[in-house]
């Protein structure tokens, strides 16, 4: 397939550098600090990260380790560039400084299994050959509407790349999203535009009812988007391109309607023992896993079929309730304890069931203290939203871990 405009230096635009730096160093205080409170983004450059945050040498520290592994300092032998320079505009400096050095490949993180960050490695080259297909399916954008962060494999894809695909010598405008409401959309869409998300920010959309402008182009991936929601969407006119992938893919395949099996992009196919294969360098072949067990209707097309690793997604973000249980049990007032989602008619947080230590008071005394417990170590997607308290984990009939109505044990 050709390339649909000259490869420019993604990182030269300001703008677009200092989002991706900007989110990375607010993902990475949240991380540090789950109870920290933080200004909306996007930051302006000028903020101070310790004088106008609180971020101390440790948290700076393990900010600019992971921006320094995102765009790869160490292979521009800048290893130590952020070090005593807490100002969002030194980092905007150093990042610009090594990837005029060192471009060639970024390295993503996510969650793996344990809570415990998985580096992800895709070469540049790579990324764009995805983007030239979506442009494909994209065609005619004007503008970016994005509510996803720049420094995760699907914002960098689609708020960074994207906008530079197919606009000639210009950048699409990107609008950030994540300081309005999901009903603010209806004030800010405009034909032309492309809003990306996720599907627990569609799922709020489409709670609202909005009828969309002619030609709005609406992009979800991070999780399947339920069917229910697409076909609402539908119905205000919005045409939802759904994306599958992963942190460790990037895009595997698109679809368009709700329920229909998704397309393989066209460097992808089939591999061996579940996961999929692309011609690597040299005529080599890659093959990399996936998160997911997929139906194949035939060599194109698929369908997830539930997660291998047993994520749950919660506001756009992968976890893991076996972690978050985990974490939960370490309070010496826990005995036993579950987590799980919640049900479709119960929310799309987490919900916890607890058995308490005898003496440990009260249901209506223990859930600020659990609250508080995991305000403190968990970040917001991980907290659950809904304890419930008994003396035994709730079970069926065969003695197996069985789920729970919230309301039933309020």
């Amino acid at each position: 397939m050709e390339q649909c405009a000259p490869r420019r230096n993604w990182w030269q635009e300001e703008s677009v550098l200092r989002r991706v730096v900007g989110d990375l160093a607010a993902a990475e205080l949240a991380l540090a600090r789950p109870g920290r409170a933080l200004p909306a983004l996007p930051w302006s450059v000028d903020i101070d990260l310790a004088a106008d945050l609180g971020a101390d040498s440790l948290d700076l520290m393990a900010a600019a380790t992971a921006l320094g592994d995102l765009l790869q300092f160490g292979q521009a032998g800048m290893q130590d560039a952020l070090l005593g320079r807490p100002r969002l505009a030194d980092w905007v400096v150093a990042a610009r400084a090594s990837l005029a050095g060192f471009d060639a490949q970024l390295v993503f993180r996510t969650s793996g299994s344990s809570g415990m960050p998985k580096r992800c490695t895709h070469s540049l080259a790579g990324l764009w050959r995805e983007v030239d297909e979506l442009a494909q399916v994209l065609p005619g954008r004007r503008r970016v509407l994005s509510a996803v962060p720049a420094h995760h494999i699907y914002g960098f894809l689609f708020t960074v790349l994207l906008p530079q695909a197919c606009a000639g010598d210009e950048t699409l405008p990107v609008l950030d999203l994540r300081g309005m409401s999901p009903a603010a959309l209806a004030g800010q869409v405009q034909p032309g535009d492309l809003v990306v998300a996720h599907p627990d920010w569609w799922r709020q959309v489409a709670a609202l009812g909005l009828a969309f402008p002619a030609d709005v182009v609406g992009v979800s991936s991070t999780a399947p988007c339920p069917d229910e929601v697409a076909r609402a969407l539908a119905d205000g006119g919005l045409r939802l391109v759904q994306v599958y992938g992963s942190s460790e893919t990037a895009g595997v395949g698109w679809r368009e309607g709700a329920g229909e099996p998704y397309r393989l992009f066209s460097y992808w196919r089939a591999g061996a023992e579940g996961g999929v294969e692309r011609p690597g360098d040299g005529g080599t072949t890659e093959r990399l896993a996936l998160p997911d067990r997929l139906d194949w209707s035939d060599d194109l097309h698929f369908l997830p079929a539930g997660r291998i690793d047993e994520a749950v997604q919660v506001g756009g973000t992968n976890v893991f309730p076996a972690y978050v249980r985990e974490v939960l049990a370490m309070h010496p007032a826990v005995l036993a304890c579950q987590v799980r989602l919640m049900r479709v008619d119960e929310g799309s947080r987490l919900k916890a069931f607890v058995v308490p230590h005898p003496g440990a008071g009260e249901a209506a005394d223990l859930r600020p203290v659990l609250d508080a417990w995991v305000a403190a170590r968990l970040t917001p997607p991980e907290r659950p939203a809904a304890f419930s308290f008994g003396p035994s984990l709730p079970r069926g009939p065969g003695g197996k871990l069985a789920d729970w109505i919230i309301d039933a044990w309020e």
